[in-house]
């Protein structure tokens, strides 16, 4: 099992337990500001990444509400800060590769804030361009349910899945970039409910953990750069073997 499916996993495992629901609709309301403001307007059927952003947002339970509160924010409608995507690089404990993506109204705060996480954590900040070599954009779909049928299967295959691994309930679907949407349609229509879907960095280059005290660092300086509250995602190298795995 690759590294990305089996991190994934672990994190939705921790996640289903602790999950911050403002961090995550915060996250969504930002990136759906983005999309209304870059993307061409704020009506969706005009706009395919806000669409996107709204698709994902109403996934995991965002009310209508924020979601209209962002769209007028991005359109200009409602003043206030812009919310700006930026991204940083780093080592994590252990010498994995991370690549940090926020959403901020104040860079200058979030890349204080980061670094101050990073060295706090025991990690070691990057240069631009240090580890992003490692990594490219994928298309990733998850689910969450039961074994995939055979027909399933061909079914994504024939969406674009280049790749489809399950673990713990969870399928994880990698796609080239255009074939995300239709692989998330395809999952939804098999019965699967969707916890994520979207562009990630997935490492070309991956660094196995070899232990459980070395995974638990690794989470745990994770799990601190993603309470911040400018953290939209974080991205490792790591690979956690199932046995170091069944340990955390």
């Amino acid at each position: 099992m690759s590294g990305h499916s089996k991190w994934a996993s672990i994190k939705h495992k921790k996640g289903a337990a602790d999950a911050k629901r403002g961090k995550i609709f915060t996250r969504h309301a930002k990136l759906i500001e983005i999309c209304a403001r870059e993307g061409g307007g704020g009506d969706p059927s005009m706009n395919p990444s806000l669409k996107t952003a709204i698709d994902n947002a109403k996934a995991e339970n965002v009310p209508n509400m924020n979601i209209d509160r962002a769209i007028k924010k991005g359109t200009g409608e409602l003043k206030g800060d812009q919310t700006v995507a930026v991204t940083y690089e780093a080592y994590a404990p252990g010498g994995a590769a991370v690549i940090i993506e926020c959403l901020t109204d104040n860079k200058n705060r979030t890349l204080s804030s980061v670094k101050s996480t990073i060295e706090k954590r025991g990690g070691k900040w990057a240069e631009s361009g240090a580890v992003m070599w490692m990594f490219e954009q994928k298309g990733i779909v998850i689910g969450r349910g039961a074994p995939l049928s055979e027909d399933t299967e061909l079914t994504l295959i024939d969406a674009g899945a280049e790749d489809i691994e399950f673990s713990d309930n969870l399928i994880e679907v990698k796609t080239e970039a255009a074939s995300w949407p239709k692989v998330r349609d395809a999952l939804k229509e098999a019965g699967y409910e969707i916890e994520e879907a979207g562009m990630k960095y997935v490492a070309k280059q991956e660094a196995d953990i070899k232990d459980a005290e070395a995974a638990s660092k690794l989470m745990n300086f994770t799990d601190a750069l993603e309470e911040d509250e400018d953290v939209a995602e974080v991205h490792t190298n790591a690979n956690i073997s199932d046995e170091v795995a069944a340990q955390l």
